[in-house]
Order: structure tokens, then C-alpha cells, then sequence
């Protein structure tokens, strides 16, 4: 059974039932995009079974002549790193379908577009073959843009402008990256197969057309991660896109940057980016560390969430950038496989703790007081037990706590790199003390203290945020006590990998 061509394709079949659903009939066309997402969440775990854990390399591959004359195929496969983002795909999609029940606006393209654009972003986890890749990278984008320039807020045409252009700009140079590494390598043997061109590494050392197609892959990998200087869009994007818009640029789209790093940056250019990685790092440490301060002088908790997300992607790179650096050392192979592990599972920990901060705050501005402004709180937690819970939980997972998601991953991405970069791991450190610190604050100012008269009668959770939610947190507590099945299946990708970079 080609169980990841039905996985990928699920959600696409979703959005050709709904485009022929009538528009009147909105209940209709919630009940069948939550089922198609629930199916496709459901054919992602049945990977599960026919995954053998002992293999690092890429597993369970589908393919299919495409473009013979230019080397063109449909190839999809899995291994550990991609079957763990798959997985947070399937799920945060089903959630974030189910909160959007409170959708009223153009209900049928609002869900339409949701099925869609988890077939992009499942593409872009299971393609083997860089001109499939470019082309789910670049399904990603229309839907993303739609749901920010018509169902976000004041400004949603700028936010869906700048988050076109500079992910388009980023696009554009790795195309022009992946045309140097095809026309680098033979003629006659042409081919835009991920795997061939790994094995061949056409474009090997640092001469000008591997730095020329290094930065061109860099360029849009930073963009989407984003990196700091090229965050800009993210803050926008992020307060203007709606609540499950939201939860699905920070918990995947970001991730599609950093899976471009780790995935095809570090075993094609492994002489480049080792020639670079210091100054990736410093670029990583400025935006933990600035991610975190900017964090701290926000007033609109979306906001703070946001920039959030540029502090932990910083975390992310930091373990990249190690892991390029110890190229060519053997003696810091393990050092640079636990940051790739760490890497990993701060992916994996941001999508699910930032999925669901952007979640509670849609939960208490959307449905109940019409206002994002952490000082128009305050004693929250004695009208909303629930909604407390759930939010400070989220918050003491996203500053480390220990026994939560967060702490397991940021404490294996310092061990990692401090055995290779110890001065910027060090300095990054400084990010978790600034993270805890505005975190607490936050809680402080919304949750503790005297209750606003205000809210003093707000409606705690309801059986449908319980249902998006609930699933969130117990994945933050599962994982933050016993990662071991997680890190099984990611570690064998990340050896796989420094393998290749020795």
C-alpha cells in the first residue's frame, strides 16, 4: 500500500470534495474537511508500523517516472527526521480545523485552502526529488497568503504582502541554487533526485558555485526560519494571520526552514558551511538573544508569542551551526549528533508548545474579550481554571521547565554545542534567563494578582477548545518525562547525517 502518496494526497482529495460542497451548507464542509483531516492523521500513523527502527537511511519510497526527458520523478520517502514533522503536520492540522468550527467568513475557501495547504507542507517533508520539493515549497505559500490577506485583521494585506515577497525572494535564489547543482553534474545523468545528488555531491568544496548555490539555499531557508536579520515578516504576519493560521506558520511553516537546513544545507555543502558556521552562529545568537528582549517589551500577547518564535528558531540554528562546524572532525561526531537531536526535538517542542500559545490567545481574544493587551488582564486564573492551566502550562514548557517538551530539547541542543562552540553556546544560555523572565512576567500580569472586573464572568473552556488543546499539553508532559521514543527514531537520522559530514 503506498501509504505515503495516501497520506499526501488525502488532504488534497478533502479540498476537491469541498470545492464541490455548496457554500450554504458550512456545517457540511467543517464535518468533511475535520474528517479528511482526521484521515490523513490517521494514514500518517499507520507509517508507524512499516518503519523499521533500526535503519538510518531514508525508508518506505514511492516513485514514479514524472519528466523523464529532464530527470524529473514523483519520489517520496521517509526517515526519522521527516516522519516526526509529519506527524506534528497531520495533528496540528486536525486541531487547528477543529478550532476554525467558529469560522463564519467564505467558510468553504477558509477550509478549502487548510486542505491544501497541508498537502504543501506534507510534500515538502516527503519529497525526494528537488523539482517536487520546489514545487510543495512553493504550494505552501498561495494558501498561507490567502488565509493571512483575507481572514487576518486590520493590516492583513501588508502581512500577506511582505510574507509573499520575502518568501518568494527566498524561493527564487534556491531555485537558482537547485539549477547549479543539476547542471553541475554530468550530462546524461541529469536528475533532480535528492538521493542522487547526495551521493554524487556535485558541487563539492568551496569553490564560487557552491558558495553561489550555498547562499542561494541559505537565503531561503533563513527567510522561512526566520532568521534574524530576515524575521521582519514573521511579527506581522503572525497578529494579522487568524488564530489556526497562526498555529500553523509557527508549529510547521518554520519548521520547513529548518528541515531545508538540516535535510539538504549540511550534507550537500558540508565544506561551505563549515567555512561559515561561526557566523551562522553569531546570527543564531543574536536572535535568541533579541528574539527573547523584544519578547519581554511586547504588550500584545500575540506579539509575545511571535517573537517567541524567533528566540527558540535561534536555539534550532545554533545546534545547525555546530553541527557544521565540527566537519571533518571525527572526535566531535557525537557532540554534533546530540545538537542534531536537540535541533530536532526543538522542532518538534516549538510546533506543539507554540501551536498551543497561539491557540489560548485566540481562545480568550476571538470568543471572549476582543483584546490581545497583557495589561488588560490580570487574576485570570481564578475565573478561567482551565484556560490557566492550560496557558501557564504552555508558557513554563516554552521558558524550559524541566519536566516539560521544551527543557529536553534546549538542554540537548547546549550539550551538543557547547563541545563545539562553547562562547556561543554560553552566550545563546542567556536567551533561556530572558525567556523565563518575561514568561513569568506574562503569567504574573495576566493570570495572578487581583481579577479585572472586566472578566470577572468570562466562560471558561468549552468542549471544543478542551478537545484543540488538551492534546497539546499532554504531548508537552509525555515527551518532557520520557522523550526516549521520540529521540529513538530521531537519532538515527542525525548520526546518518554527521556521518556523512565526517
Amino acid at each position: 500500500m503506498p501509504i505515503l502518496t495516501i497520506t499526501l494526497f488525502l488532504p488534497l482529495l478533502g479540498a476537491l470534495v469541498v470545492l464541490f460542497l455548496p457554500r450554504e451548507d458550512a456545517d457540511r464542509i467543517r464535518r468533511v474537511t475535520l474528517g479528511f483531516a482526521l484521515a490523513t492523521f490517521v494514514a500518517s500513523l499507520l507509517i508507524l508500523p512499516r518503519f523499521e527502527y533500526g535503519r538510518r537511511e531514508i525508508q518506505l519510497i514511492e516513485q514514479a517516472a514524472w519528466i523523464p526527458a529532464v530527470g524529473i520523478q514523483y519520489k517520496v520517502g521517509v526517515d526519522g527526521l521527516s516522519l516526526v514533522l509529519v506527524l506534528l503536520t497531520t495533528l496540528l492540522t486536525v486541531l487547528s480545523v477543529l478550532y476554525s468550527f467558529r469560522e463564519h467568513h467564505r467558510v468553504k475557501e477558509y477550509n478549502l485552502l487548510f486542505l491544501l495547504l497541508e498537502t504543501g507542507m506534507l510534500g515538502v517533508f516527503f519529497a525526494l526529488d528537488f523539482f517536487l520539493f520546489y514545487v510543495f515549497w512553493e504550494l505552501t505559500l498561495v494558501p498561507m497568503y490567502f488565509l493571512i490577506g483575507i481572514w487576518g485583521g486590520p493590516r492583513r494585506e501588508y502581512a500577506a504582502i511582505k510574507f509573499f515577497l520575502y518568501t518568494l525572494v527566498g524561493s527564487l535564489a534556491m531555485l537558482l541554487g537547485i539549477l547549479l547543482l543539476y547542471f553541475h553534474l554530468p550530462a546524461g545523468q541529469r536528475t533532480f533526485d535528492v538521493l542522487e545528488i547526495l551521493r554524487q555531491r556535485p558541487l563539492a568544496g568551496t569553490g564560487l558555485l557552491a558558495q553561489l548555490a550555498f547562499w542561494g539555499f541559505f537565503l531561503s531557508f533563513a527567510i522561512k526560519v526566520p532568521m534574524w536579520p530576515f524575521h521582519t515578516w514573521l511579527p506581522d504576519a503572525h497578529v494579522e494571520a487568524p488564530t489556526a493560521g497562526s498555529v500553523i506558520l509557527a508549529a510547521i511553516l518554520l519548521k520547513l526552514g529548518t528541515y531545508g537546513f538540516v535535510r539538504f544545507s549540511l550534507p550537500l555543502f558540508p565544506e561551505v558551511f563549515h567555512q561559515h558556521a561561526l557566523l551562522v552562529a553569531g546570527l543564531a545568537v543574536v536572535g535568541v538573544i533579541y528574539g527573547a528582549l523584544v519578547a519581554m517589551a511586547q504588550t500584545d500577547l500575540k506579539k509575545l508569542v511571535a517573537y517567541s518564535s524567533v528566540n527558540h528558531m535561534g536555539y534550532v540554528m545554533l545546534a545547525v551551526a555546530a553541527a557544521a562546524y565540527a566537519y571533518g572532525r571525527p572526535e566531535l561526531a557525537d557532540a554534533a549528533a546530540t545538537a542534531l537531536n536537540g535541533a530536532t526535538m526543538e522542532m518538534l517542542a516549538h510546533g506543539i508548545i507554540t501551536g498551543a500559545l497561539f491557540l489560548v490567545v485566540g481562545v480568550i481574544y476571538d470568543d471572549r474579550t476582543h483584546t490581545r493587551g497583557v495589561e488588560d488582564f490580570g487574576g485570570l486564573w481564578a475565573v478561567l481554571p482551565k484556560y490557566g492551566a492550560v496557558s501557564i502550562t504552555a508558557m513554563f514548557a516554552s521558558l524550559g521547565l524541566p519536566g516539560l517538551m521544551g527543557f529536553v530539547a534546549e538542554f540537548l541542543i547546549f550539550v551538543g554545542s557547547f563541545s563545539i562552540i562553547p562562547v556561543f553556546t554560553a552566550l545563546a544560555a542567556l536567551g533561556v534567563v530572558i525567556t523565563a523572565a518575561f514568561f513569568l512576567w506574562t503569567i504574573q500580569r495576566i493570570f495572578l494578582g487581583p481579577t479585572n472586573p472586566r472578566w470577572a464572568h468570562l466562560p471558561d473552556l468549552d468542549r471544543r477548545e478542551m478537545w484543540t488543546l488538551v492534546p497539546l499539553v499532554v504531548l508537552m508532559v509525555v515527551f518532557g518525562v520520557y522523550p526516549k521514543p521520540l529521540l529513538d527514531i530521531i537519532n538515527l537520522t542525525s548520526s546518518q547525517l554527521v556521518a556523512m559530514l565526517r
